[in-house]
């Protein structure tokens, strides 16, 4: 039976998701604690990458197993083993045998947090800046993103994808309790984006670039044209949405 996985993690002390050789990762951690619970070799799978220090608030895992699971019996005791900076919030059945937490999700989102103020209780979970922001040429900037489907510019590894393309649905900055908080949302994400788009933003309410010059940038297709990368301090990966009728509670 295949079972999906909702679960939370902080990612500050993780070489990110995925398994490495010599690294201590996410993956790693929760599927040592499945195979001691349920006594068989566990083969994981992620809705998405993050990388090292970067947080997720919703990461889906998909794994199989012919042990009947329930949230009322099973969660208690996966999360007594987890590290404490992981948790598993859900557990649910597929309604689709071959489901994939990756290739079956419609959209992903990401949240950025930025605090304009040295502030000792968001150490690791913010990204932070001091110098003042116009925020509406940030989001002028911001919607620019939508109106584009090439964003090749923001990858990191622009020579090894197979494409560049993504829809952009929401591109948004707000602001709540004194902190700046970014929001975007799509089909798809490539390594390493929304960092840099945030790097790049920041530039734009800086008065570095201008909003002509960030729509210019995504045309030219060019990553050595691309701001410094946000710190992986205050990025989460904070929803991922699947078809209706895909997943059913355990």
């Amino acid at each position: 039976m295949r079972y999906f996985l909702d679960i939370s993690y902080k990612g500050t002390h993780y070489h990110g998701w995925q398994i490495q050789q010599n690294a201590h990762t996410v993956q790693e951690a929760l599927n040592k604690a499945l195979e001691m619970i349920l006594q068989h070799p566990i083969e994981s799978a992620g809705s998405g990458r993050t990388d090292t220090g970067v947080h997720a608030k919703q990461q889906w895992v998909h794994f199989d197993s012919e042990i009947e699971l329930t949230n009322y019996k099973h969660l208690i005791k996966f999360n007594a083993l987890l590290p404490s900076d992981v948790v598993v919030n859900k557990i649910y059945k597929t309604t689709k045998a071959d489901a994939h937490v990756r290739f079956d999700a419609i959209a992903r989102e990401y949240e950025y947090i930025l605090s304009p103020v040295p502030n000792p209780f968001l150490k690791e979970l913010a990204g932070f800046i001091f110098k003042k922001l116009d925020i509406e040429l940030m989001n002028k900037a911001a919607k620019i993103l939508l109106k584009h489907k090439d964003y090749e510019c923001f990858s990191k590894v622009a020579q090894n994808q197979e494409n560049h393309l993504c829809n952009i649905t929401k591109a948004e900055w707000t602001q709540k309790d004194g902190l700046l908080i970014f929001n975007i949302t799509a089909n798809r994400f490539l390594r390493g984006m929304v960092r840099l788009i945030v790097g790049t933003l920041i530039e734009v309410g800086q008065g570095k670039r201008s909003v002509s010059d960030f729509e210019n940038l995504i045309i030219s297709k060019n990553l050595q044209k691309t701001a410094a990368a946000a710190p992986a301090d205050g990025l989460y990966l904070s929803k991922v949405i699947y078809p209706e009728g895909l997943l059913i509670e355990c």
